[in-house]
């Protein structure tokens, strides 16, 4: 059984920058495609991004490329969200999910993977 951990969320002023972490426990990280979703109030869980079990391929929401890059470090065992250009729109509680049988190409398209950390607010303030 994984069990994810997320941090990193906070208050920022729109244009500002955060960087969320996950680090699960439980299984090997490496064998784990990951992703990240978001869920803001008043609406469904979305996709933002996935990255393959070997961080050489990442996907991302239209909504949040060119301002979001997902990595991973396996030596670690945690895998990142740097958060640039921050927007309002970007407010919502964030959760890392985890899958062992799927490609993230997969998450990306078709939904998250078994496993869900607890999630972290972040909040932009215009």
């Amino acid at each position: 059984q994984v069990q994810l951990v997320e941090s990193g969320g906070g208050l920022v002023q729109a244009g500002g920058s955060l960087r969320l972490s996950c680090a699960p426990s439980g299984g090997t990280f490496s064998l784990y495609a990951m992703g990240w979703f978001r869920q803001a109030p008043g609406k469904e869980r979305e996709f933002v991004a996935a990255i393959s079990r070997s961080g050489g391929n990442t996907y991302y929401a239209d909504s949040v490329k060119g301002r979001f890059t997902i990595s991973r470090d396996n030596a670690r065992n945690t895998v990142y969200l740097q958060m640039n250009s921050l927007k309002p729109e970007d407010t919502a509680v964030y959760y890392c999910n985890a899958d062992p049988d799927r490609f993230s190409r997969v998450i990306a398209t078709m939904g998250p993977g078994p496993y869900w950390g607890r999630g972290t607010q972040v909040t932009v303030s215009s």
